[in-house]
């Protein structure tokens, strides 16, 4: 589960990580009062505001949706835009997402970037912290081109994050003086947040030092972005996290298949898949992709297959325009073929097929299993059986390209 970048600020804070004040607004008449109580709040920012758009996505600040401001009228103007445009970058795609609400946060004026992060390596499988002395860049980037900028400790499963490996992190970036304690505070507390609350990835990025000013003369360490996404397994001794889910910025036929225990991801392509089990939704999908083909979903109906599961994701299937032909790949192990049969041929007489349907079974009883779909070809026109996987792969892929 993801968090918007404004909650991701409320954890920080919860932990004692400083970040600049901030306001949330979903209107463009509230922007001009929430920039007057930011930068109020912190006089050193001398009125410098950003706005910046709150949506699941990366690329904001390329696609415009984050601006820096100094003025009531600046803040309003560009609050104008993002509520009322939809912001597109390379991870929206060209449709791009609605923006419903934006950050309004007090300025700091910038000397050095730091990124900081816990996530988890999946080959030591072990919590990991992951620096460098380049922050406010696409740390990927970094990682590709000058991978020697990349600073990782491990955490002692147990212990998890300790004093001594936050303190050497934050000389090895090259914090020096009082920003070392401050630093290595913000990495325990993050490190700490990680833990406590099931998360898959805890960011700050970036973690900052602040030029002098009077009230600080020698700056300050300040956390100005985050991101957290936590495990799903996890929220349910998670309230507090769970309560922070946005709906509206999930895929709507992913929430629906979720309600009936239904494991939904739209692709691109246009042949819908229907199979039960992640390992032998990925194998259809390769060979669908084999034969010529493109998956328009990833729709795994679990172990159990229900006639009303399948009927629920033949609905979803269909809902998508894109989709011209349906695969159905079931392999038949505690539930029997033939009752995984006689549920997709009830489904599919309760939907209404209207674009080509390939059904293979395999597994306990697939002989009577076969036999059902034989003698419901008149009644399902477009419903065909196929006896092995790259039978089915091909005929769909045909029966589409037709």
């Amino acid at each position: 589960m993801k968090v918007h970048e404004y909650q991701a600020r409320q954890l920080l804070e919860s932990a004692g990580v400083p970040v600049p004040p901030g306001m949330v607004v979903e209107a463009v008449d509230q922007a001009g009062s929430a920039y007057k109580r930011v930068t109020e709040a912190l006089p050193e920012c001398k009125g410098l505001a950003v706005v910046k758009a709150q949506v699941h996505a990366g690329g904001r600040g390329k696609a415009g949706f984050v601006r820096l401001v100094r003025s009531v009228d600046e803040a309003v103007d560009a609050s104008r835009f993002m509520l009322s445009n939809r912001l597109v970058s390379a991870q929206t795609g060209p449709q791009g997402l609605e923006v419903k609400r934006l950050l309004i946060a007090a300025g700091v004026e910038i000397a050095r970037e730091f990124y900081v992060a816990i996530t988890t390596d999946r080959t030591t499988r072990r919590n990991v912290l992951i620096a460098s002395a380049e922050g406010g860049v696409e740390i990927e980037e970094v990682a590709k081109k000058r991978p020697e900028a990349i600073l990782r400790a491990p955490l002692h499963p147990a212990a998890g994050m300790q004093p001594f490996q936050a303190r050497q992190t934050a000389f090895a970036l090259g914090f020096r003086g009082s920003h070392v304690g401050q630093a290595t505070k913000i990495i325990l507390s993050l490190a700490g947040l990680f833990t406590q609350r099931d998360c898959t990835l805890a960011e700050i990025n970036p973690l900052v030092v602040t030029k002098p000013t009077r009230e600080q003369p020698e700056g300050r360490v300040v956390a100005i972005d985050a991101k957290f996404a936590f495990d799903d397994n996890g929220l349910f001794r998670q309230k507090s996290i769970a309560d922070m889910f946005d709906a509206s910025e999930e895929n709507p036929n992913e929430l629906r298949a979720a309600r009936f225990g239904l494991s939904y991801i739209a692709l691109d392509g246009n042949i819908g898949c229907l199979v039960n089990g992640a390992g032998l939704a990925m194998a259809t999908m390769d060979i669908i992709k084999h034969c010529g083909g493109s998956p328009a979903n990833f729709l795994d109906v679990g172990g159990g297959a229900s006639e009303e599961a399948v009927t629920e994701g033949f609905r979803i299937i269909l809902s998508d325009r894109a989709v011209k032909g349906v695969l159905v790949n079931i392999f038949g192990g505690i539930m029997r073929c033939d009752v995984i049969a006689q549920a997709v041929v009830n489904a599919a007489k309760e939907v209404g097929f209207k674009v080509p349907l390939v059904v293979r079974l395999e597994g306990t009883n697939v002989e009577a299993g076969r036999k059902i779909l034989r003698e419901a070809r008149s009644q399902i026109p477009t419903m065909h059986a196929a006896d092995d996987l790259a039978e089915a792969a091909r005929q769909i892929v045909r029966s589409v390209a037709a």
